[in-house]
């Protein structure tokens, strides 16, 4: 039996919170960084260490559930609930101490994301919401921004860590850009996607992001109002996520099409 959503909200809320201490437990200490895909791609142990604390709330509290987490943690589960976990979404902001990163946890249940959190430990932000029953952020609710048109949105976005989609998405940057009012790139899709239900940002895109990296942030957003596209594109690494109030997301995926963001990547090699 599925438990009501406010519960694994709760739990979510608890695991993410011990992925936090994880985080502040090793700022400012040296880090050994490995590179993953590729140089620009990085790892940390505190990713690692993350990870296990965040998997052990869940798994103890509900140890038939599946998982998918970015650094390894899988389980297939014994019932329709998944919890997806990013336990440092923006690593490379870490390591430099830019103060744009978070845990990410989404709640899937019967494969769809309807529960999430991204605790942005660096501000001390705690974002989360249930769809259907509206979002918060540190327990104040939340809702997405109604700009009048594109012009007039602020866009976030990101870039995949492989040279050559870089190059490219950086031409589709460009065709974006001079269409709306400007464009932010923090380096955490999890607290991007969380801004937009914030309405700290008008709307968000980026390729090639993996379930970890989309579940937490996407059932916020959507949660706050926000309407979510995911858009397979030939040779990427993952779909083009869009998330936008209602007003401009047809717009949007307008202007993304006709800037070439839909349309395949070269192949990796």
């Amino acid at each position: 039996m599925t438990p009501p959503l406010d519960e694994l909200l709760a739990l979510a809320r608890q695991a993410a919170a011990a992925g936090a201490a994880v985080h502040a437990a090793w700022r400012g200490k040296v880090l050994a960084v490995t590179a993953k895909a590729s140089p620009t791609d990085v790892v940390t142990e505190v990713d690692r260490e993350a990870e296990r604390a965040v998997v052990d709330v869940i798994r103890a509290a509900r140890p038939d559930d599946g998982i998918l987490a970015e650094e390894g943690t899988t389980a297939a589960g014994r019932s329709d609930v998944r919890w997806v976990i990013d336990p440092l979404d923006g690593t490379t902001n870490y390591v430099y101490g830019w103060p744009a990163y978070a845990v990410s946890i989404g709640v899937e249940i019967g494969g769809r994301a309807l529960v999430g959190v991204v605790q942005d430990t660096a501000l001390d932000r705690e974002f989360a919401g249930v769809v259907g029953a509206g979002a918060t952020l540190n327990g104040v609710p939340i809702k997405v921004r109604a700009p009048p048109d594109l012009a007039t949105a602020l866009v976030a976005t990101g870039f995949q860590a492989t040279a050559a989609h870089r190059a490219r998405q950086g031409q589709v940057l460009a065709g974006v850009l001079p269409h709306v009012r400007d464009v932010r790139r923090g380096g955490s899709a999890a607290i991007d996607l969380a801004s937009v239900g914030a309405g700290l940002v008008d709307a968000f895109f980026e390729l090639g992001l993996a379930p970890w990296d989309v579940a937490g942030g996407s059932a916020i957003a959507e949660a706050a109002g926000a309407r979510i596209a995911s858009i397979d594109v030939p040779n990427a690494r993952g779909p083009l996520v869009v998330a936008a109030a209602p007003r401009i997301m047809d717009g949007l995926l307008d202007l993304l099409r006709a800037a070439g963001a839909m349309g395949p990547l070269p192949p990796l090699g």
